[in-house]
C-alpha cells in the first residue's frame, strides 16, 4: 500500500538505526508529541532498537486523555437528558468522568452515538429537527478543521438544533509548558505530522530558538519516527536547534490554507485546562461570538459539576512524561482497558493502553548490536 508498506521495510530500519548509531555520542532526551507516535513506537518496539543513549519522552499528545475531566462530566450531563441526540466519535464513550462514562450513560437510556464525522452529526440534526444534537468537539489542530465546517454548514443550512462541545486543544503552548516545568528533561521533540499538515511549521522556529530545542515534524510509520530520531539526534550532536521536516509528503511549511481560514473563522484562541497537567495559557479554541450560538455549554448551562480524579490514578505524571505507565502501581492491575482509572489507558492514542497492547505481549526484543526483527511488525 504505497505510502505505508514502504514506510515498514526492515532494510531501510537497520540503514537508519546505523546512522543512529554512527551519529550519537552521548544521552539525549526526546519527546515524541503525539499519542499516534507513541503507539507506533511501543507496537514496533522501536525505543527497544535503538542505542541506549537515546530515551524516547511519550509526551501530552493524546487529546483524548488531555480533555478536562469538568468537560468530560458535562458531556455526561448533557447526554442524559431527554431529547438529545450525543455524538463522539468511538475512542471516547469509555473515557472515565468522575463516577461513570459515556457507555454507562446509553446503558442508562441515554441516545449515545458513535459518528464518523461532524457532518455526520449534522445530517442527524437535519433528519431530527425535534431533538438537540450535540457533537463532542475534542482533538488538536488536526481535527479542528471539520469541525469549525460542520459549525458553519449549521448556520449555513439555517440549523437551530445542533452544537459542539468543545475542548480543542493547540500543540505550541504544550510544548511551551513542558520546556518551562522545572521536571523538564526534553532535549528535541517529534512534532506531528498530521497537526503540522494542518496549521504548517510558522510558530515552530520561535520555540526552538527560545528553548535551544531541535523540533522535527515527523510521520507515524516506523521510517518516518526514525528518520525524525536520526535528525533530531544529528541536530543535538552538531549543537543546532532548528525546525526540521521529515514528513515532505504530507508536511509543508505554511501548512493548508484553507483549513487554517476555516479555523479562524469559528475559533478563537483561549486558555485551556488540560486533564493530569493543569492550566496552559492560550492552549485551547472555543467558539467565536458570531458561532456561540452553536456551544454547547452556552447552550444547556450545565452547572454544579464537581470533579474528583481517582487518587490511585498516576496518568497526569505519564502526560507529562514524568513516568512510564509500568511504572504506576495500579497499571494492567486495577487498571486496565475494561476498568480504567484514566483516560491514557483506554483512548486509541494513549500511553497507557499503547504499553497494555503491546509490552504484555512476547514481542522480539532487540538483539546484540541492536538488530533489527524481520518485520518490524508485531505477531498478533
Amino acid at each position: 500500500m504505497k505510502y505505508i508498506d514502504e514506510f515498514n521495510d526492515p532494510d531501510l530500519a537497520r540503514v537508519l538505526l546505523d546512522e543512529i548509531r554512527a551519529t550519537v555520542t552521548r544521552p539525549w532526551a526526546l519527546m515524541e508529541v503525539c499519542g499516534g507516535q507513541t503507539h507506533s513506537i511501543i507496537r514496533h518496539g522501536i525505543d527497544q532498537l535503538l542505542p541506549e543513549e537515546i530515551e524516547l519522552i511519550h509526551g501530552p499528545g493524546c487529546p483524548v486523555c488531555v480533555t478536562p475531566l469538568d468537560v468530560i462530566d458535562k458531556a455526561l450531563e448533557i447526554a442524559a437528558r431527554p431529547g438529545v441526540i450525543f455524538c463522539s466519535f468511538g475512542d471516547m464513550l469509555r473515557v472515565p468522568g468522575t463516577d461513570r462514562d459515556l457507555f454507562r450513560v446509553k446503558g442508562e437510556g441515554g441516545d449515545v452515538r458513535v459518528v464518523y464525522s461532524p457532518l455526520d452529526a449534522l445530517e442527524l440534526a437535519r433528519r431530527n429537527p425535534d431533538r438537540e444534537v450535540v457533537f463532542f468537539a475534542i482533538g488538536f489542530e488536526t481535527t479542528a478543521p471539520a469541525n469549525a465546517m460542520a459549525v458553519h454548514q449549521a448556520r449555513r443550512l439555517g440549523l437551530t438544533n445542533f452544537s459542539l462541545l468543545v475542548s480543542h486543544v493547540r500543540v505550541p503552548p504544550a510544548i511551551e509548558a513542558i520546556m518551562t516545568s522545572p521536571a523538564c528533561r526534553v532535549q528535541g521533540f517529534l512534532a506531528a505530522g498530521h497537526v503540522c499538515s494542518v496549521m504548517g511549521t510558522a510558530e515552530y522556529p520561535e520555540l526552538a530558538e527560545r528553548f535551544k530545542v531541535p523540533i522535527v515534524a515527523t510521520g507515524f510509520e516506523p521510517l518516518d519516527i526514525l528518520e525524525g530520531i536520526r535528525r533530531a539526534v544529528r541536530q543535538l550532536e552538531l549543537g543546532e536547534h532548528r525546525v526540521e521536516n521529515a514528513y515532505p509528503r504530507a508536511v509543508r511549511e505554511e501548512g493548508n490554507p484553507v483549513a487554517v481560514r476555516m479555523i479562524e473563522e469559528v475559533f478563537e484562541v483561549t486558555d485551556r485546562n488540560w486533564r493530569g497537567i493543569g492550566p496552559i495559557p492560550r492552549s485551547g479554541w472555543r467558539l467565536t461570538e458570531a458561532f456561540r450560538a452553536y456551544d454547547a455549554e452556552h447552550r444547556f448551562d450545565v452547572t454544579g459539576i464537581r470533579t474528583e480524579e481517582p487518587a490511585e490514578c498516576r496518568s497526569g505524571e505519564v502526560l507529562q512524561g514524568l513516568i512510564k505507565p509500568t511504572e504506576c502501581p495500579a497499571f494492567g492491575t486495577t487498571c486496565t482497558p475494561r476498568t480504567p482509572l484514566g483516560a491514557t489507558m483506554v483512548s486509541s492514542e494513549g500511553a497507557c493502553a499503547a504499553y497494555y497492547l503491546y509490552r504484555r505481549m512476547n514481542a522480539p526484543a532487540a538483539q546484540a548490536g541492536g538488530a533489527v526483527p524481520e518485520e518490524m511488525n508485531p505477531v498478533v
